[in-house]
């Protein structure tokens, strides 16, 4: 048996009463980093055994993993903050196995994207969820095939990287799309900075202390108003 356990993105209370029995239940919880979810699993008094799975080992332990299982034993997947499978390790251990005829449940919870979006005051009917873009190659391809999407666009990105990240979704969507920056959710210094993204770039590339996990959501483009084409 295989089970996706969510966990908090930050504050500790963000956890169910299910996923606790799991965690306690299961032979093995595979932590993408066993010292983190060590902190969870301590606050909680849980002593099941931990194993590391995470995106250097995933092809090499995954085998490992489901031989256990079909074994009769049961694994607990978590990752660092979230849930797992969501820009972190997980699809190769589903798809494994799911083809050697293990049950996978994948439990609800905390998750990043969902708050950002529904505290954004963008709407939330329909949106895109793209983790993070592509750092290098690819990178402009997609913010010129997002820049044209109707849907609110929700992003993942990194601390050091989000003024100029801001300034990129400003070329490519222009300066007046409404978005908003979330960052360090449910912890002591949440803060969801909300306004266009021109504002927003240029609010991130002067302070430059933003830290934390960020996530990054923009409101779709408007009916009739063209896109823009950054220029070079």
């Amino acid at each position: 048996m295989l089970y996706l356990v969510p966990t908090p993105v930050g504050n500790l209370e963000d956890v169910t009463l299910r996923a606790l029995r799991i965690l306690k239940e299961a032979d093995v919880v595979a932590c993408e980093d066993t010292r983190t979810s060590g902190f969870l699993l301590a606050h909680y008094g849980i002593e099941t055994p931990r194993t590391s799975f995470h995106a250097h080992n995933e092809h090499a332990k995954t085998p490992h993993l489901v031989a256990r299982m079909e074994a009769g034993e049961t694994v607990a997947l978590v990752t660092d903050a979230g849930s797992p499978g969501i820009s972190d390790p997980g699809f190769l251990l589903v798809r494994a196995a799911l083809e050697a005829g293990v049950r996978v449940e994948a439990l609800p919870g905390a998750t990043a994207l969902i708050p950002a979006l529904t505290a954004s005051g963008l709407p939330a009917d329909r949106f895109v969820f793209e983790g993070f873009l592509p750092p290098k190659k690819g990178r402009q391809t997609r913010l010129k095939a997002l820049a044209d999407d109707a849907r609110t666009v929700v992003l993942y990105e990194s601390p050091h990287r989000l003024g100029k990240a801001l300034g990129e979704l400003a070329e490519h969507f222009g300066d007046d799309r409404p978005a908003a920056v979330a960052r360090e959710l449910t912890k002591k210094f949440e803060e969801i900075r909300r306004g266009t993204l021109g504002e927003l770039a240029a609010h991130y590339a002067a302070d430059g202390s933003a830290r934390g996990e960020i996530v990054v959501v923009v409101g779709g483009k408007p009916k009739d108003v063209p896109v823009r084409t950054p220029s070079r």
